[in-house]
């Protein structure tokens, strides 16, 4: 209340959103979200006009950054032109937009399904895979998030299915991670044999290949922890599906359009999956859309064959329009070159931050997708919180994050994980501002180290 006995403008729009809205992943009680006024660059803005370093880009989508005008021009244009068709009918952003994604996809990668989401286009990718194959079980990992429809649910191994999941999608089959930090075997990355992947070929082989359609990886682990994969483990994920005839599926929902300083992840293995599904940076965030880009074998085997696959919000024209802006706007404003360049600059002063935080176990980072995870010592790894911690667990990292915003940054924190994962255009002493504020939160996981 002010002293007129009044609540001010902000209050009253969060307020209004706390009575007639549902929030995410949240209990609905004792959440204090920010009122976003507006955004700008790698800022976000409230209605105090307090200023926030998004150093997660949202949720790790708007790789360009917040308000370019450019996207807005394509949008309103398109608004003007046809704001939509049925997927049936063609625009010119729909042509432009596939083009460009067979231009800068992986080889044989040629023609798209445009979805709504990152979702939806994991959940079409499943179902393509057993259209064609005409096998029905999908292997993935564990430690892998895809998205939070029904099947892309059960395909991740995100715990927070787990309250919902008593009749999962069937056949969907998991395996264990190639988590070296925390290796499921016990080896160490330089000695072992990749029981990783021998671990993979043992479950197609219990399942039966001939039953098998899709393995799904992410093109590189994001939000489970970026979870980095041994150097040739996805290429010999791919030629573990070569050999049994099964596709190989990249979600590169998260790691995709320059995220990981390539326009794909996979691209940094040098393996050629067999579709990408994708969404957040195909648009910076600006619209939802999403993508399912296929080979043109696959794209063939439809020829002559219905194509079971449909959404009414399929090629959504002012999407499509937003998204061949966006794709221009990478290349003309170098963004993923100065992804590979940040990243690499994050990673020397995260090593120096090491020295004075003794709670820092690990940072894994590719381009600008990486965390910080927290560990109470480093010798035994013990992590700051458990994996898939309950509330009550979560003390800790709630200061932390709680710290962050007080310093004016949106961040992703998450169990005893810190995301650094900011816009694609951001600068080196925006780096430094943000770095600056999350040395200063780690302080207080410090005083927890043993």
């Amino acid at each position: 209340m002010s002293e007129t006995g009044t609540i001010s403008h902000a209050q009253e729009i969060i307020q209004e959103n706390l009575d007639y809205t549902l929030f995410s992943w949240s209990k609905q009680k004792g959440i204090a979200p920010i009122a976003v006024k507006y955004a700008a660059g790698v800022y976000l803005y409230d209605y105090d006009d307090k200023r926030y370093l998004d150093f997660s880009s949202g949720l790790i989508n708007v790789n360009i950054g917040h308000g370019h005008p450019r996207v807005t021009a394509a949008v309103v244009k398109q608004m003007q032109e046809v704001s939509y068709v049925t997927p049936g009918c063609v625009t010119e952003a729909r042509g432009k937009l596939g083009h460009k994604l067979a231009e800068i996809s992986p080889g044989n990668l040629k023609k798209t399904l445009f979805t709504v989401c990152g979702a939806s286009a994991i959940e079409n990718a499943i179902k393509l895979a057993r259209l064609y194959t005409s096998r029905h079980k999908i292997i993935a990992r564990y430690r892998a998030f895809h998205g939070a429809s029904y099947a892309a649910m059960t395909a991740g191994g995100d715990p927070r299915k787990l309250a919902h999941d008593a009749q999962q999608v069937p056949n969907i089959v998991h395996v264990e991670d190639p988590y070296c930090y925390r290796c499921p075997w016990g080896k160490e990355i330089t000695t072992c044999s990749r029981e990783c992947v021998s671990h993979i070929e043992r479950v197609i082989q219990f399942e039966g290949p001939e039953n098998v359609a899709a393995i799904l990886m992410e093109g590189e682990s994001g939000s489970s922890g970026c979870i980095k994969y041994p150097p040739d483990y996805l290429q010999k994920v791919r030629a573990l599906c070569d050999k049994y005839g099964i596709l190989l599926i990249a979600d590169e929902v998260m790691s995709g359009f320059g995220r990981t300083g390539r326009w794909f992840a996979c691209d940094l293995h040098g393996v050629v999956p067999d579709m990408i599904a994708t969404a957040k940076g195909i648009t910076a965030g600006y619209i939802p859309l999403g993508a399912l880009i296929v080979s043109d074998k696959i794209a063939a085997h439809f020829d002559d064959k219905t194509l079971w696959l449909g959404l009414t919000y399929s090629a959504h024209p002012v999407a499509c329009a937003a998204g061949v802006e966006v794709l221009n706007i990478y290349e003309d404003e170098h963004l993923i070159e100065n992804a590979a360049a940040m990243g690499a600059y994050i990673e020397q002063e995260v090593e120096i931050m090491k020295q004075h935080h003794p709670c820092i176990g690990d940072f894994r980072n590719t381009g600008l997708l990486g965390c910080i995870e927290l560990v109470k010592n480093r010798e035994t790894k013990e992590p700051m919180v458990p994996f898939n911690a309950k509330p009550e667990e979560m003390a800790v990292m709630n200061r932390v994050a709680a710290r962050l915003k007080q310093l004016g940054m949106y961040a992703f924190v998450r169990w005893n994980y810190v995301f650094i994962a900011p816009p694609l255009s951001i600068t080196k002493p925006q780096v430094d501002e943000g770095l600056a504020m999350i040395s200063d939160a780690l302080s207080i996981a410090d005083e927890y180290v043993l």
